[in-house]
């Protein structure tokens, strides 16, 4: 296994992909969502942030796919999800918007078709960047994989995951607190 690194080392890698930018998300929350300026909005009872065109994700997304290249995200959600899945359902409206592809995932259906608990991005099916959080969903840094074992687990799990995720204007259609 490789060792930790600062997730600030590999964004060049969100730059540098040739095809596809592909996430796993599984966590129940995350340390950076409370942290941010739209936690506070999200608290206050706001339920969807849009895209923002000079935010740097939105602003890279637009530019990267406007490239043809794709980003791709399926998030696992709890039945009922959980505050921080709410904000990640509602602030990933803007991320949609910017033009990446969202799908969610009940995390039921995620351990019946046996999807890890871990999360990671796959890169042009090549790189595998795979995260470590401690019990309070802080980042403690982030492994990167290229060994043919890695990569093609992380495909195997994407396309499995991808398969049973629901886009995410459908599910919050149906499912915008769990499932109706």
């Amino acid at each position: 296994m490789s060792d930790l690194v600062p997730f600030e080392e590999i964004t060049p890698l969100f730059v540098d992909f040739e095809h596809t930018a592909w996430r796993l998300e599984t966590q129940r929350g995350y340390a950076s969502d409370r942290l941010s300026p739209n936690w506070a909005r999200f608290k206050a009872g706001e339920t969807a942030f849009g895209y923002r065109p000079g935010h740097p994700w939105h602003a890279n997304i637009r530019k990267q796919t406007g490239l043809g290249k794709r980003f791709e995200r399926v998030r696992l959600v709890d039945d009922p999800p959980t505050e921080g899945q709410r904000f990640l359902l509602a602030s990933g409206l803007g991320n949609v918007e910017a033009g990446e592809d969202i799908r969610n995932l009940y995390r039921a259906d995620a351990v019946r078709i046996g999807l890890p608990e871990y999360d990671f991005w796959l890169f042009d099916s090549r790189t595998v960047v795979e995260f470590v959080f401690d019990d309070q969903g802080q980042d403690l840094g982030v492994r990167v994989l290229e060994d043919a074992e890695s990569v093609v687990r992380a495909c195997r799990v994407r396309d499995a995951a991808w398969h049973h995720a629901i886009a995410t204007k459908d599910f919050q259609a149906v499912s915008p607190g769990g499932r109706r």
